[in-house]
C-alpha cells in the first residue's frame, strides 16, 4: 500500500517566521491592541491612517509576549474596511514576525485579507447566527490556504451561556468541519465569556460555565482547541483590578485546556506574583464561591491608589543584577539580554555568572529542596541561565576561567537509562561546573580514563537497576587499583544511601577508598555534595562523616551475616511445597507468537490507561503530600500540559506502540518452569527464586505439571529518546524531562493495556492474575531476558537486549503472565544479592 504522509504539525505562519499554534507552555497569546473595536489608540491610528503607529502598536504586544495578533480594521466612521484590512496585513505581515487573525465579520474581507497573508494565520470568526450562512462562505477559505478559525458559540437562539449549550453548538460545528475536509485543529472554538462586573444574577456564574464549557470541548470533541477573549470577564472594572482577575481566571482556563487566549500579554500576571488576598477574592468572583465577591474585591482595589496597584503589576529592581538574579529565578527570558548588558557595564562576563547567576541557581535549587518549587519549573530556570551564558561566552577571553570544577558523569555499563544522570548534568552545568558526560553503557575503563584524562575533581555514576548498580563497586575497585583519589557520587532508583556505604569499600577489603564514595538523593544533593567536596574544610566534615557512617553501617551488616546465610542455606537446601492452591484450567485463544497490527494500537486507548499519580509524582517530579493532592492535580493543574503532549505525540508520531506477545505450553517443577513449542519440545526453562519468608512463594508455584503460560513484549519506539537528546542538546531541558516522562509512563501504560486484552482472550476477570518483569523484586534476575527473547522474538517490533540483558529502546517492557488468582507481588533474597 501507499506510505501515508504523516500529520503535520499545526503551524502558523507569518511572512518571516512560522509558530506552533500548540505553544509551550500553552496558551498561544493572540494580542488584542491592533484592533479598532477594543483599543482606543487604534482607532485613532486608523483615523488618522498612521500606519507606522498601527506597526509601533503591533510591535509593542509581541514585545510584551504576543505569539499572535489580532487584527480588526472596522470603523463606523468609514466604509473603506477591505482596503483597510489589505493595507495593514500587508504592512504587517513584511515586518511583524508575528502571524496574524484576520478579524472581520464581512466574508468578503477576510477572503481579500487571506489573498494577501504570506502566511497561515487565523480567522476571526465563525458562528450560527444566522444558520451556516457564514460557515458555508468561510469553511472554502480555510481549505483553500490552510487557515484557522475562531469557532464563536452562537447559534439560532443567541450566545450559549452555560457549558451545556456551549458543547452543543461547538459540536454541530465541529461535525460539519470534519464533514466538509477540515482537521480538527483548524478549529478554535470560542466558548464566550461574559464580564462579571454589572453583578447581574444571570451572569454570576458565567465564568465557571466557561471554564466548563472548556473542558467540555476538550473531552468531547477529540483534536478540537479552545481560545478565548479572556479580557471580556473583567470589563468595567477599573484598571487596577483588571490584571488580577484575567490572570485568576485565564488560571483556571488553562486549567480546564484553554489552547489560546486572546488578550494583552502586559496585563497577565503570573499566578504566583499575584497577592494571596487579591488572588482569594478574585476566585470568589470567577468561581462564583461568595455572593458578596464583585463587592469586596471593588472594595479591595478600587479605594486603593494607581500606584500599589501598578507595582503589583511590574516588577522593579534597584540595580541591573538584581533584574538579572530574578529572571533566572522567575523563568522570564524577556529583556534578559538587555539586563545582561546592563550588568557588564561595572563587571566582567566571568563576574556576572560568579557574581549574580549562580546565586540565582542557588536560590533556584533552595526553593525545590524547600518544595516551593517542581523539577519542571527548575530547568525553565536552567534553560535562561544556559541562554545567559552562551550570551556572557563572546566577553570572555580564551584563558577566562568561570569553571568551578570539572565533573564527569556515566550511566554505568549494561544501563540504557540516563534521564537521572542528565538531570544532573543540567544542574551542575548551570552551576559552573564542567561536565564531561560520557553517555549510558559506559564501560569502567573508560570512566576511570577520563577521569585520568581531564584530572577530574569528581565522578558521577548512575544506575537504575540493582544488576546495573553492580558495577559500580567495580568501578571503585579500579580507581583504587590506579591510586587515584577522585570523590565518587553514586544515585538511581536502585541505590540508597546504605548501599552508598556498601561501596565505600574497597570490594573484598576492609579499606575505605580514598577519594570516597557519597549517595545524592537526588540532582540537587549531587550539586551540595560537589560544591562542599569544593572546599577543605567542608570537604573534611563530609569524608569523616562517611568513615562513621560505613563503618557502623559495616558493623551491623556483619553481625548479621551469620544468621542471614543460615536462611539463605535452608532456602536452597529445604523442599518447598507449592505455596498456592493447584492454579486453575485454561485454554488460550491461539498457540505460540503474534505481533499486534497497528491499526490494533490506538494511543489514545493506551494515554487512558496512564497512571498519572506515578507520571506526576515518578516522573514529572511532582511535590504534594498526599494522593488526594495527586488527584487534584490529575483534574486540574497538570491536565492541559499532559493533553497538549499526548496531542502532539499523536500528531507526530513521537510514540510508535508496537506489541508481539503469545501464549505457550508450560509445565512447572519445583523452582522451574519449562516452556515449549508447538511440536512440544522444550524452548527454555527459567529458575525462579523462592522467598526466604513464609509462605515460601515462587513464581513457579503459580503454574501446575500441563499448563499455558503467556508472554508479552511492549515498546513505544525510539524516536522519544531521539527528541529528548535533541531538545537537551539544544537547552530544550523542559520539553526532553516531560516527553521522556510521558514516554516511560506511556510504555508502561501499554504493557498494562495489553495485559487486559490478554486477560479478555482468554476469559479471564479483569483483576485474576499478575504480570512479572525479569530485574524486579519477585524475578530479580535480568539475565532471564534471554529466555524471553527466545521464546518471543521482540527484534521483531524493534526491541533488542544488550550484553547487561537491557532493554533497547528505553521505553520498552517485557513480561511474564500468570492467571492464578492467588498470584501477588513480593520480593525474593537471592545469595546474590546478600550484602
Amino acid at each position: 500500500p501507499a506510505r501515508k504522509s504523516p500529520p503535520r504539525q499545526p503551524m502558523l505562519s507569518s511572512g518571516l517566521k512560522a509558530a506552533p499554534l500548540l505553544q509551550e507552555p500553552l496558551p498561544l497569546v493572540i494580542g488584542e491592541r491592533v484592533n479598532s473595536q477594543g483599543s482606543k489608540k487604534m482607532k485613532e491610528l486608523l483615523l488618522a491612517n498612521d500606519f507606522s503607529g498601527i506597526l509601533a502598536v503591533a510591535r509593542e504586544q509581541v514585545e510584551g509576549g504576543a505569539h499572535a495578533l489580532d487584527v480588526c480594521v472596522a470603523l463606523t466612521e468609514r466604509a473603506d474596511e477591505r482596503d483597510q484590512m489589505t493595507r495593514t496585513v500587508r504592512m504587517l505581515s513584511g515586518q511583524i514576525e508575528a502571524p496574524l487573525c484576520i478579524d472581520s465579520t464581512e466574508p468578503d474581507v477576510v477572503a481579500e485579507a487571506l489573498e494577501w497573508l504570506p502566511g497561515v494565520g487565523i480567522v476571526n470568526s465563525v458562528h450560527l447566527e444566522r444558520g451556516w450562512e457564514k460557515i458555508d462562505k468561510t469553511f472554502p477559505l480555510l481549505k483553500q490556504y490552510g487557515s484557522c478559525t475562531v469557532a464563536m458559540t452562537i447559534d439560532e437562539s443567541g450566545m450559549a451561556l452555560t457549558a451545556a449549550r456551549k458543547l452543543e453548538v461547538a459540536r454541530r460545528i465541529y461535525d460539519r468541519a470534519l464533514k466538509d475536509g477540515l482537521q480538527p485543529w483548524q478549529l478554535l472554538f470560542d466558548v464566550l465569556t461574559f464580564t462579571l462586573a454589572t453583578g447581574d444574577a444571570q451572569y454570576a456564574r458565567s465564568a465557571v460555565e466557561t471554564i466548563d464549557g472548556i473542558a467540555a470541548i476538550k473531552r468531547e470533541l477529540p483534536g478540537a482547541l479552545t481560545v478565548l477573549g479572556v479580557s471580556n470577564v473583567s470589563f468595567g472594572l477599573g484598571k487596577s483590578t483588571r490584571p488580577i482577575l484575567n490572570s485568576v481566571f485565564l488560571t483556571h482556563c488553562l486549567k480546564a485546556g484553554l489552547d489560546a487566549a486572546i488578550i494583552n500579554p502586559r496585563d497577565i500576571l503570573p499566578w504566583n506574583e499575584i497577592p494571596q488576598a487579591a488572588r482569594e477574592i478574585a476566585e470568589d468572583l470567577v468561581l462564583a464561591r461568595k455572593e458578596d465577591a464583585l463587592a469586596r474585591l471593588i472594595q479591595h482595589f478600587e479605594n486603593k491608589t494607581a500606584g500599589p496597584a501598578k507595582a503589583v503589576v511590574e516588577k522593579t529592581y534597584d540595580t541591573p543584577e538584581a533584574r538579572l538574579h530574578h529572571l533566572i529565578v522567575d523563568r522570564q527570558q524577556k529583556g534578559l539580554v538587555e539586563t545582561i548588558d546592563e550588568c557588564l557595564k561595572t563587571r566582567s562576563a566571568v563576574g556576572v555568572i560568579n557574581d549574580v547567576l549562580l546565586g540565582a541557581m542557588k536560590e533556584v535549587g533552595d526553593r525545590f529542596g524547600a518544595g516551593e518549587l517542581i523539577l519542571p519549573f527548575v530547568l525553565q530556570s536552567a534553560e535562561v541561565m544556559k541562554k545567559a551564558v552562551a550570551y556572557l561566552e563572546q566577553f570572555m577571553e580564551k584563558n577566562d576561567a568561570y569553571s568551578r570544577g570539572t565533573v564527569v558523569l556515566a550511566t554505568v555499563f549494561g544501563d540504557v537509562h540516563d534521564i537521572g544522570k542528565n538531570l544532573v548534568k543540567t544542574i551542575l552545568s548551570n552551576n559552573g561546573y564542567t561536565v564531561h558526560d560520557l553517555g549510558k553503557q559506559v564501560p569502567v575503563d573508560k570512566i576511570v580514563d577520563k577521569a585520568a584524562e581531564v584530572k577530574a575533581d569528581a565522578i558521577g555514576l548512575s544506575a537504575l537497576l540493582v544488576s546495573t548498580s553492580r558495577q559500580m563497586p567495580l568501578i571503585i575497585q579500579e580507581l583504587d587499583r590506579r591510586g587515584m583519589k577522585q570523590p565518587v557520587m553514586i544515585g538511581g532508583a536502585a541505590i540508597n544511601r546504605k548501599y552508598g556505604w556498601r561501596t565505600a569499600y574497597v570490594e573484598g577489603t576492609d579499606k575505605l577508598y580514598e577519594g570516597g564514595v557519597f549517595y545524592c538523593r537526588d540532582a540537587f544533593e549531587g550539586l551540595d555534595t560537589v560544591n562542599a567536596l569544593r572546599e577543605p574544610a567542608e570537604r573534611a566534615k563530609l569524608h569523616e562523616k562517611l568513615k562513621r557512617e560505613a563503618h557502623l553501617h559495616r558493623t551491623m551488616m556483619l553481625a548479621g551475616a551469620e544468621r542471614a546465610a543460615g536462611q539463605q542455606l535452608a532456602a536452597v537446601t529445604d523442599v518447598v511445597p507449592r505455596s498456592v492452591a493447584e492454579p486453575p484450567k485454561v485454554r488460550p485463544p491461539f498457540w505460540g507468537s503474534r505481533v499486534v497490527p497497528r491499526e490494533d494500537l490506538d494511543l489514545r486507548d493506551i494515554f487512558d490507561r496512564l497512571d498519572l499519580v506515578e507520571l506526576y509524582k515518578l516522573q514529572w517530579g511532582v511535590r504534594v503530600k498526599s494522593r488526594e493532592d495527586y488527584q487534584k492535580l490529575i483534574a486540574d493543574e497538570f491536565a492541559a500540559r499532559r493533553h497538549e503532549l499526548q496531542e502532539e505525540c499523536i500528531r507526530n508520531q513521537w510514540l510508535s506502540p508496537k506489541v508481539v506477545y503469545g501464549y505457550f505450553r508450560c509445565a512447572a517443577k519445583g523452582n522451574d518452569l519449562t516452556v515449549f513449542d508447538d511440536a512440544h519440545k522444550p524452548l527454555w526453562t527459567f529458575n525462579f527464586p523462592r522467598k526466604i519468608e513464609t509462605p515460601r512463594h515462587c513464581l513457579a508455584d503459580y503454574f501446575s505439571e500441563d499448563d499455558v503460560v503467556a508472554f508479552q513484549c511492549v515498546t513505544v519506539g525510539d524516536r522519544a529518546t531521539q527528541l529528548c537528546a535533541e531538545w537537551e542538546a539544544a537547552g530544550e531541558f523542559t520539553k526532553s524531562y516531560f516527553l521522556h516522562g510521558l514516554a516511560v509512563e506511556t510504555a508502561e501504560a501499554l504493557a498494562e493495556y495489553w495485559h487486559r486484552r490478554v486477560r479478555a482472550e482468554m476469559g479471564l476477570p479483569e483483576d485474576q492474575g499478575k504480570r512479572y518483569s525479569a530485574g524486579y523484586p519477585a524475578w530479580p534476575d535480568l539475565a532471564d531476558q534471554s529466555g524471553v527473547w527466545a521464546i518471543l522474538k521482540p527484534e521483531r517490533i524493534g526491541v533488542t537486549l544488550t550484553e547487561a540483558h537491557q532493554m533497547v529502546p528505553e521505553q520498552s517492557t517485557s513480561a511474564i503472565i500468570t492467571w492464578h488468582p492467588e498470584a501477588s507481588y513480593y520480593a525474593v533474597r537471592t545469595v546474590a544479592s546478600m550484602p
